[in-house]
């Protein structure tokens, strides 16, 4: 079995999260409606759109899902109200405008899925003024935690595995955001809602978010956790929240911090972040703060600890690449990046794929040791580049 077809089982095995969406498609979507599904995977809340009443679904995926979307849209008698349409939704367009736009495209922390970039230009270009969007909005939450467990993962690399010292990636793992499952007793404090999102509104443009949580007990700090909160309608809310009853089988996210650090109940815990959604760069600062008895003035606070963090300094760059992005820089196609010319050159409208295949093959020789090769190749550039 396709383990991207298993990951879509995962997802219809979780009935909190289907119940979630069902609830709020009744209440949103009216007999008649046009909907547009983005990121349709199975098709799942496309055939909730249908039996809610919609009179037409246009069912966006980029990936080979749409093809398995298309039979089960058949097997279950929907096939002539549901429009199946391969590509990212930011490179399609769409005959008509919709009533409501659904999509699930929410990751740990609720921003991480694309779901900022896709709901802006689809509500751009596809809804109809006073649409809907399922969800309708989108609050991101995060509470300090103690977590010897994802820590470790972090501190692993300067124990010298094998005998080697492999401290520079500890650089790389300090700066990256981890799925994570927390429990509620690993939380230090009540946790804080950095930002609501109103997605009737709101872009992918960066953002800034910022709070500050008041430890509720002795501890030890090893680094933030989040999770989101969506609004699916005016009645339905969904969420991962490691607090809730009804979460969603859905990770929640692990931000550490450089160095752990001791709390005590009452210290304050303030976090920064800069979000770049549409690069799923986070940016993090963290302090910790205790109040101190002053000689005359009262209290004083007092910064125990200071820690920031950036998954740009998470990605993995190497020298090569970053001289390519110098502006001095000279590119010069190699010899795939020929070849892939060759394949968008002779797609003009006129020749068949067959002629294609064979061109490319004679035209690289040295790349391709026999037409299946070439033919391989060049299908993955017409499925990409090609309509």
């Amino acid at each position: 079995m396709s383990l991207v077809v298993d990951e879509h089982r995962e997802y219809l095995s979780d009935p909190v999260r289907i119940s979630a969406f069902n609830r709020a498609i009744d209440e949103v979507v009216k007999p008649g409606d046009i909907v547009l599904d983005l990121g349709s995977g199975t098709g799942i809340l496309g055939l909730l759109a249908c039996r809610a009443g919609a009179e037409r679904v246009y069912s966006i995926d980029e990936g080979g899902m749409i093809g398995l979307a298309r039979q089960i849209c058949q097997a279950n008698g929907l096939r002539e109200r549901v429009v199946f349409i391969k590509g990212l939704s930011t490179h399609v367009d769409l005959p008509e405008k919709v009533d409501v736009v659904v999509a699930d495209q929410i990751g740990q922390f609720g921003f991480n899925g694309g779901l900022l970039e896709y709901f802006s230009d689809a509500r751009e270009r596809f809804l109809k003024p006073g649409g809907k969007m399922v969800p309708s909005s989108l609050e991101l939450i995060l509470a300090p935690v103690e977590s010897s467990a994802m820590w470790n993962q972090v501190e692993f690399w300067n124990k010298s595995p094998v005998g080697f010292d492999f401290g520079p990636a500890r650089t790389v793992a300090a700066n990256t955001g981890y799925p994570a499952k927390f429990r509620p007793e690993e939380l230090l404090s009540e946790p804080a809602q950095l930002i609501s999102l109103d997605l009737a509104k709101a872009t992918s443009i960066p953002f800034k978010m910022e709070g500050c949580v008041t430890v509720s007990r002795n501890g030890c700090l090893h680094g933030m956790g989040g999770w989101f909160s969506a609004d699916l309608s005016p009645n339905v809310t969904m969420t991962n929240s490691p607090l809730a009853a009804d979460s969603i089988n859905r990770r929640n996210i692990f931000f550490p911090i450089d160095r752990p650090v001791d709390v005590v109940k009452g210290d304050c815990v303030r976090v920064m972040m800069h979000i770049v959604p549409t690069e799923t760069m986070v940016t993090w600062k963290v302090e910790v703060w205790n109040e101190k008895k002053g000689d005359r003035s009262g209290k004083s606070s007092v910064c125990k600890a200071a820690s920031k963090h950036s998954t740009f300094k998470g990605m993995l760059l190497c020298e090569e690449d970053l001289q390519r992005t110098q502006p001095g820089f000279v590119p010069k196609r190699t010899s795939w990046g020929e070849a892939r010319l060759s394949v968008l050159t002779l797609c003009d409208g006129q020749r068949p794929l067959s002629e294609i295949e064979h061109e490319v093959f004679r035209r690289h020789p040295k790349l391709f040791h026999s037409l299946q090769e070439a033919a391989t190749f060049v299908a993955e550039v017409v499925t990409r580049y090609s309509e």
